[in-house]
């Protein structure tokens, strides 16, 4: 997503990748064993897989419902000209806050973000229109997840 040159993966390599965004743990025989590759080719793909960048690293998926976290929203933000990063690197790093993205549109950026409540959501809003170069915000507040982006599994 940062502009970087594509790497050329092949059918074992998506394969790989697919099984381990399905899940990663457990031994190196007991994944290979679940994506139908031999556990040499394995270890051996995905340490260049690592090494190109494609693989990023291995984490827990959370379910952030049962940690008390039950109000997600999308919250668009406009910011003034010229303080684009600033003001980006301000809201990452705010408490509550998942992903900030750059984009295209009306608005500048993107933030998602989980809350334990209404009122813990309206304090971080609050924070985010606190910094002088937001000029708006506008929020969806999200009803139900149907696909989440650990379920997308590239081709």
């Amino acid at each position: 997503m940062g502009g970087e040159i594509s790497v050329h993966l092949d059918d074992a390599d998506l394969r790989i990748i697919a099984g381990l965004r399905k899940s990663s743990a457990g031994s190196f025989r007991r994944i290979a064993d679940r994506i139908g590759v031999h556990p040499g080719t394995l270890i051996k793909r995905m340490r260049r897989l690592e090494k190109e960048g494609v693989i990023l690293g291995y984490s827990a998926d959370i379910d952030y419902e049962k940690m008390g976290y039950d109000f997600m929203a999308a919250v668009q933000v406009s910011i003034s000209k010229g303080a684009l990063i600033e003001v980006q690197n301000k809201i990452r790093d705010f408490r509550g806050v998942m992903m900030v993205l750059d984009v295209t549109g009306d608005f500048d950026s993107l933030a998602l973000v989980v809350c334990k409540n209404r009122a813990e959501f309206s304090r971080l809003v609050k924070k985010i229109l606190s910094i002088p170069q937001v000029e708006r915000t506008n929020t969806h507040v999200v009803l139900n997840v149907v696909k989440d982006m650990r379920e997308f599994v590239p081709e």
